[in-house]
């Protein structure tokens, strides 16, 4: 593997071989069947580009600038072997690194917190999504923002809040987590569960932590609609759907990828959406639906595009490529 010193590549053209950092999780580890971040890799690397890696915890500031520590990376989609990392290097981002991708799945918690302030401070490195628009945009919260397109809804740290909610909701709700991730800590709930006020007391965390209550959908059980949008506009969708056993679609609780319709009601719910994500900076998102409702608005890490691929043989992650080397020559 090449350990040449790693050289900024502007001024950019749409021909020109960009340098592309991803700040993500361990890449060993990689799905390379399933991750999303591997199918951009794997289709900026056939094009010429460089690809590096960036822990979280190598980002730093150095003379008032942004550095880190990156490693070139070969990848290859091979399950035992995904990845070859090179040489580290330390590198100011702004000098070295044409566009930075921070696709670390969550929790946002205070290291993720600090990596996403260090990234903002880039000034000629185009970072994906805007590290402001990441720090404002939570997962859950950021669907407040468009209320006509959600389920009922109430967020709390009040168990009682929450339980004369479910009243209202005809005695169930789904209750989870505002940090949580890939299904963790969800619960349909129902008035009669004689663990009803032990769940709120762990979803709470005995009144000290807010926690989103929504109606239930009974729609999930055909399955909970998973959209990419491309700044804001529709890139494709999969549909996963739950084990009959389960309410949370994810696929890695068990949940399966299905071909999914994209009918009127989403095309409406895009269109609303579209423009505020182009405002807001957030480059590639995914959008949960079930039951032509608003329910999630994934910001940090969006996942699908390799179930996306399988259906129909588009190559989703060519689209995503294709737009961030346009923005690059427009630079």
């Amino acid at each position: 593997m090449s350990s040449a010193p790693l050289t900024s590549s502007a001024p950019l053209t749409s021909s020109t071989p960009l340098n592309l950092a991803f700040v993500m999780d361990p890449p060993q580890t990689i799905d390379v069947s399933a991750d999303t971040t591997f199918a951009l890799m794997l289709e900026a690397q056939s094009r010429g580009h460089r690809i590096l890696y960036i822990d979280p915890g190598d980002l730093a500031i150095w003379d008032k600038r942004v550095r880190a520590l990156v490693r070139p990376l070969t990848l290859r989609k091979d399950p035992g072997r995904p990845v070859d990392l090179g040489d580290p290097e330390w590198v100011f981002l702004d000098d070295t690194v044409d566009v930075a991708f921070q696709r670390v799945d969550p929790p946002v918690d205070a290291a993720y917190i600090y990596a996403t302030q260090i990234l903002s401070l880039c000034e000629r490195t185009q970072v994906y999504n805007r590290p402001e628009a990441v720090l404002s945009s939570n997962e859950k919260l950021y669907t407040l923002h468009f209320p006509e397109l959600m389920p009922d809804t109430v967020v709390t740290r009040d168990a009682t809040q929450i339980l004369e909610f479910m009243e209202k909701m005809g005695g169930e709700a789904v209750v989870k987590p505002l940090d949580g991730r890939g299904g963790e800590g969800i619960f349909h709930i129902h008035l009669k569960d004689r663990n009803l006020n032990s769940i709120l007391e762990q979803s709470t965390r005995f009144g000290t932590r807010r926690a989103m209550a929504q109606r239930f959908l009974p729609e999930v059980h055909e399955g909970d609609k998973r959209i990419l949008l491309l700044e804001g506009e529709l890139l494709g969708a999969v549909l996963r759907v739950p084990a009959e056993s389960e309410i949370r679609a994810n696929l890695h609780v068990g949940g399966r990828a299905a071909r999914a319709e994209i009918d009127a009601r989403d095309r409406e719910i895009i269109e609303r959406l579209g423009p505020r994500l182009r405002e807001d900076g957030l480059f590639f998102v995914g959008i949960d639906v079930i039951g032509g409702f608003l329910t999630e608005v994934n910001v940090t890490s969006p996942t699908g595009i390799q179930e996306m691929g399988r259906f129909d043989g588009n190559s989703y992650e060519a689209t995503v490529i294709d737009r961030v080397e346009s923005r690059s020559s427009r630079s």
